[in-house]
Order: C-alpha cells, then sequence, then structure tokens
C-alpha cells in the first residue's frame, strides 16, 4: 500500500509540474504578435502635431479699471448686471442665490420678500446667470455686516460690486 501511495504521489508530481509550465512557443507567439501590431501602427500615417492658437492679452488702459477697496480683505466681485426684478441696484449688493433658471431666482426673492427683506433678481449676461440680491448699499461696509448677518441662513452668501 505504502508502494502504491508513493508511486501515485510522484505521478502526481510529475503531471503538475508538467502542465503548468509555460512554453517558449508561447512567448515567442505574442512577442511576434506584438512586432506585427508595432509594425502595423508605425505604417499608419502619424498624425500632424496641432499648432496651439493663443489670444493676446487684451490690456486695459488704466482710467476704465475699477479698483474697489479691499483693506479689510473681504472679498468682493465685480460684473455688469441689469435688474429683471427690484427697484434697482446700488455699489455693493449682497448675493444670495445664483440660478441659471430666472423663475428659481424668483421663487427666491419671494421668499427673501416674505422675510422682510428688499430683494431682487440680477442678470449676468456674461455668465447666464440670475443673481438673487437680498439687499444693497452703497458702501462696502454696510453690505459686509449685512452679508455677514445673512451668513446664518445662506453660508454662500458673497459681496458684488455693480459697475
Amino acid at each position: 500500500m505504502k508502494k502504491y501511495s508513493v508511486i501515485c504521489a510522484g505521478l502526481l508530481l510529475a503531471v503538475a509540474f508538467t502542465s503548468c509550465g509555460s512554453s517558449e512557443k508561447a512567448y515567442r507567439k505574442m512577442y511576434e504578435k506584438s512586432q506585427a501590431a508595432d509594425a502595423a501602427n508605425a505604417n499608419k500615417e502619424q498624425p500632424s502635431e496641432e499648432v496651439a492658437v493663443v489670444t493676446p492679452v487684451v490690456e486695459k488702459p488704466a482710467t476704465e479699471t475699477v479698483v474697489v477697496d479691499n483693506s479689510d480683505n473681504v472679498p468682493v466681485r465685480q460684473g455688469k448686471y441689469s435688474v429683471v426684478s427690484g427697484a434697482g441696484l446700488k455699489d455693493f449688493s449682497v448675493v444670495v442665490g445664483s440660478f441659471s433658471v430666472q423663475a428659481n431666482a424668483e421663487g427666491m426673492q419671494g421668499q427673501l420678500k416674505n422675510k422682510g427683506y428688499e430683494a431682487q433678481v440680477a442678470y449676468d449676461s456674461a455668465t447666464r446667470m440670475y443673481r438673487v440680491v437680498a439687499s444693497t448699499f452703497a458702501t462696502k461696509n454696510e453690505a459686509v455686516q449685512s452679508r455677514n448677518q445673512l451668513r446664518g441662513q445662506y453660508p454662500d452668501a458673497w459681496l458684488l460690486y455693480n459697475n
């Protein structure tokens, strides 16, 4: 019985070692296939390099540049906005919402009016966005104070300087 089990174990080992081994033919076949693919790709027409077109920088004269005092490190975005719904924008406004759909902006405007704010909707044609303005002020300090109060309900409120 012992002889029989030793012979079976030896036979199994011999089969296991011969069946798992990779042959050189398989490697050679894959290598030749890879070389043929590389040769075929080399024969194809290579795309020409595209030349990047660089847009020239247009500088505005200093007389057209608007400088907003930022000594208090409160960020202010600048833009040219037209009032869609409301009384009109002063120099500094507190924006609490931005929408690509006018009806959504007017819905938020209604909610703010119900809370006692003189909310307005302004349109930015450059970005095609409707901005909901909760309040508008002549000075930056007043706008900053209003924005800080509104951040409790609208954490993303920001300041707008209307050109």
